[in-house]
């Protein structure tokens, strides 16, 4: 390599880590400091970690720091997806972990709403059809604390789910944060649990699993920083491709199947792990696919047994909501509104679901049953990005963390337009719901706020759309001599 060359590469590397600091940099400085426009006052810290910036700030400052955030962070991926290099340190790893467990969640009032129905259940009462606002006339110590639009809504989250949240509950009693800081515990152990199942499913990968997980802002903001149940279900479906990839045997399909059933128990979507294993399995194992289809149903049916008939009773209504970033917002308010419109949109989102799995089939050409064993783990995943992607891109109700399973899977598929659409998609999201409670923002500042969510966003995912079809058209990309697709990286 001349001279110029190695100079260029090292600028390069000198700015994507300078990018990626100043990302991480402000997001850090949003969860450390005191209770904001993005982040809940959680109350008396008690043995929890408390805020240690003494300073708060305002609805402004942290909407522009959250933004330059996600666009800072989305330009270091892209730089470090085109160089191809910046496996992380094992240390940066662990200091990007503690710095995540100290902070207070931000992004949404979510974990609020976990620490409730986790208190409910501890208490003897059922999460799934009690509010919080109803829940001991509204003057529980935690359960009260939830915020708006959520007071009046029981969980939509599955009973596994439930339960580690109930569990937390426990163990943090009447006090919100520390019951709120052992739910982080447990979100920053799945962040890591991700990283280490991939670093196994794919070797040779690790920069690549560093460049769109582990040292990926938006990622880790939307993900570990607003400590979101998707982040459990992720690592439990990752978890289960593991197994599956690590024993071929009946034993790894069991266990496969289990952690699949966990993940689909904690939110109903990530039944596409399960799928995903199937397709990755294929016909020719009828035997280890018949093992994950009864060891999911197995944990699955117990699990939902235990928590009784009123699990997920509001997703049919959640089928219908329409989110306002969502091209399909437009669509709604054209035509008037109503219940026919919206359930018309859900069919239409479907529709397109599928039409951009087609899409990203294409692109990513996952590999149906898989002649050899070790191809099964790297297959899977790149099926989930076909299945999640597909349904992320399309849906008519989605939110940043949603984009979670996609992103977890994506090392497993090579570099290309898939990168680049779901980069777009999960940026424009994120910035739309900046800073993401309802509370706390001036009216200046939702003015903004809600102008990008309801313009600019849709826009933008309308351009992502065009993108994926406009790519997958012209053939995919990902050349055809370019090795087993799904598999792993070849050697270089």
């Amino acid at each position: 390599m001349s001279q110029p060359d190695s100079d260029g590469g090292r600028r390069g590397g000198r700015l994507r880590t300078g990018l990626l600091v100043t990302s991480f940099a402000l997001l850090l400085l949003v969860g450390l400091s005191l209770p904001n426009a993005a982040a809940s006052d959680l109350g008396d810290r008690g043995w929890a970690p408390g805020t240690l910036l003494p300073f708060t700030l305002g609805p402004a400052l942290v909407t522009v720091a959250m933004w330059t955030a996600y666009t800072l962070g989305a330009a270091a991926v892209v730089l470090s997806l085109a160089r191809r290099d910046g496996e992380l340190p094992r240390a940066v790893v662990g200091v990007l972990a503690v710095a995540a467990a100290l902070t207070t969640p931000f992004g949404s009032g979510d974990h609020v709403s976990y620490a409730a129905y986790g208190r409910i259940l501890s208490l003897g009462d059922n999460p799934w059809l009690e509010s919080p606002q109803g829940w001991r006339g509204g003057t529980d110590p935690v359960v009260s604390r939830v915020e708006a639009p959520w007071t009046e809504e029981p969980s939509v989250y599955g009973p596994f789910a439930t339960l580690v949240q109930g569990f937390t509950s426990l163990g943090g009693g009447d006090n919100l944060r520390e019951t709120v800081w052992l739910w982080q515990l447990v979100v920053v152990a799945s962040w890591l649990a991700v990283r280490w199942c991939l670093r196994r499913l794919l070797p040779g990968r690790a920069a690549r699993i560093d460049a769109v997980w582990t040292a990926n802002p938006l990622v880790f903001s939307v993900g570990v920083l607003g400590a979101h149940v998707d982040l459990l279900a992720t690592a439990l479906g990752v978890a289960a491709v593991w197994a599956a990839h690590r024993w071929v045997g009946t034993g790894g399909a069991v266990l496969a199947g289990a952690l699949a059933g966990l993940a689909l128990s904690s939110k109903f979507t990530y039944a596409v792990f399960v799928l995903a294993l199937l397709l990755a399995l294929g016909a020719r194992r009828l035997g280890r696919v018949a093992a994950v289809v009864l060891s999911a149903a197995v944990v699955t049916g117990a699990l939902h047994l235990w928590a009784g008939p009123h699990v997920y009773e509001q997703l049919g209504r959640s089928a219908r909501a329409v989110s306002l970033a969502s091209p399909w917002r437009w669509l709604l308010e054209v035509s008037g509104g109503g219940v026919g419109v919206r359930m018309a949109i859900s069919v239409l989102a479907a529709l397109m679901a599928l039409v951009f799995a087609v899409c990203l089939a294409r692109l990513v050409r996952p590999r149906l049953g898989p002649p050899s064993a070790p191809d099964v783990g790297p297959s899977a995943l790149a099926w989930v990005v076909v299945l999640a992607g597909g349904y992320a891109l399309a849906a008519s109700y989605s939110l940043p963390w949603y984009d979670l399973m996609v992103w977890s899977a994506l090392p497993a598929v090579a570099v290309g337009a898939v990168d680049a659409v779901l980069l777009a998609r999960l940026w424009v999201m994120a910035v739309a719901y900046t800073p993401g409670r309802v509370l706390g923002m001036t009216p200046g500042v939702e003015d903004v706020t809600m102008a990008v969510r309801t313009r600019v966003a849709p826009l933008v995912l309308l351009a992502a759309w065009a993108w994926l079809l406009r790519s997958a058209w012209r053939g995919g990309s990902v050349p055809r001599r370019a090795g087993r697709p799904g598999g792993s990286a070849p050697r270089r």
